[in-house]
């Protein structure tokens, strides 16, 4: 038996499709939890176990988590004070462990340890109760940045034809949401056991000017990058009406950026997929429409 946490999120519903649809699963060797059960009335119909699922309620987490083989564990959007969302992990990976799960896969992000992302602390200490747990087995997926991150920026200086950031000529190997996915579908669906950490990044990385070149090329429009301090970039996300602890996390993405936290290329896409990544070009002409609308 098979469990996706947060299958009501993008990624867990990609999860889902996949382990449907590639590995040809039954949908009744499926169990898909989420806060909200009535959002999968789709997945249900289809014979997947939907249950509700508390991530503040370890008790009802293990009735969630009951019968389940190997459980994909989805990083919570508990951001409202901090160390809550590790709380909420501790919590799913304990009540793993009362449940009988044999494999609990994790979903980080890349060198957690040394991250200066503000929330990499909350999968720092999950990766280490993972490690300290009594289960039998378990996989970390350390997830670089999504081509869709971009959304969160794009949009705005395509309008404005000007990029402010602060990542210096730090680069970031992007992955498209679909292929983190399908790994997490495959590693998933393996019968591997043991303790086991992948880092997975897209086939070629890029610093913001050359994003900025090839987005611009795309749409047709000129993007002009202007490096700015952290300080000035976190101020002008508060000038635009972001609350300053939302903004100095969103300028902590640039300062990982600029200490080289997303560079680098692994090949573990491939060692858990047998296939190659989907290439930015392929994926921005695919989304262009959307950064133009």
């Amino acid at each position: 038996m098979y469990l996706v946490t947060g299958a009501s999120g993008h990624l867990g519903q990609l999860v889902i499709g996949n382990l449907l649809e590639t590995h040809q699963i039954p949908a009744s060797k499926i169990i898909a939890t989420t806060r909200k059960p009535e959002t999968l009335a789709a997945l249900k119909a289809k014979g997947v176990d939907v249950r509700a699922a508390d991530f503040d309620d370890t008790a009802n987490l293990v009735k969630a988590f009951k019968g389940a083989t190997r459980l994909l564990l989805i990083s919570t959007d508990a951001m409202d004070r901090p160390g809550h969302r590790l709380e909420q992990h501790k919590n799913a990976i304990a009540a793993a462990e009362k449940a009988g799960v044999e494999h609990v896969l994790y979903t980080s992000l890349p060198k957690p340890e040394t991250s200066a992302i503000l929330f990499a602390p909350d999968h720092a200490g999950t990766e280490k109760a993972l490690a300290a747990s009594g289960l039998k087995g378990w996989t970390v997926l350390r997830n670089n940045w999504y081509f869709e991150n971009l959304f969160y920026s794009l949009p705005s200086a395509i309008k404005s034809g000007t990029w402010y950031t602060a990542a210096g000529e730090g680069k970031i190997a992007h992955i498209a949401r679909d292929d983190l996915a399908r790994a997490a579908a495959a590693a998933l669906a393996s019968d591997k056991g043991g303790k086991n950490t992948y880092t997975l990044t897209g086939a070629q990385e890029y610093t913001t000017e050359e994003i900025a070149k090839l987005v611009s090329d795309a749409v047709g429009k000129p993007i002009s990058v202007v490096q700015v301090p952290l300080e000035g970039l976190v101020q002008g996300l508060v000038d635009a009406g972001f609350p300053e602890p939302v903004a100095r996390v969103f300028g902590s993405f640039d300062t990982n950026t600029a200490q080289g936290g997303l560079a680098g290329i692994t090949g573990d896409y491939r060692k858990l997929t047998s296939n190659d990544n989907t290439p930015f070009a392929s994926w921005l002409a695919k989304n262009k429409q959307a950064f133009l609308a």
